[in-house]
């Protein structure tokens, strides 16, 4: 397994990855910058469908959905639920 290292500064969140880049350890980063980091990566790979990113993810669809509410409102963009991706 590899991981790519990177810095994270604290000013501003670090940019989102393609969803095929695996999600780094961000050194100097905080637990929710990791975490969003996370959530944004697995909705991605997961066509943006939040009952299996939830599910993916060990949460609730509603905690999930909070979450994304919390990203959206600080202008973060959030992967769009996309209907004609293959399953």
């Amino acid at each position: 397994m590899s991981y790519a290292f990177t810095l994270a500064s604290r000013e501003a969140a670090p940019p989102s990855l393609a969803p095929n880049e695996i999600v780094p350890l961000l050194i100097g980063a905080t637990v929710e910058e990791v975490e969003r980091e996370l959530v944004l990566q697995t909705l991605a790979r997961c066509d943006g469908n939040r009952t299996r990113a939830a599910r993916v993810l060990g949460l609730s669809v509603r905690t999930l959905r909070n979450k994304i509410r919390e990203y959206s409102a600080d202008g973060i963009d959030v992967p769009p639920y996309c209907e004609n991706a293959a399953s």
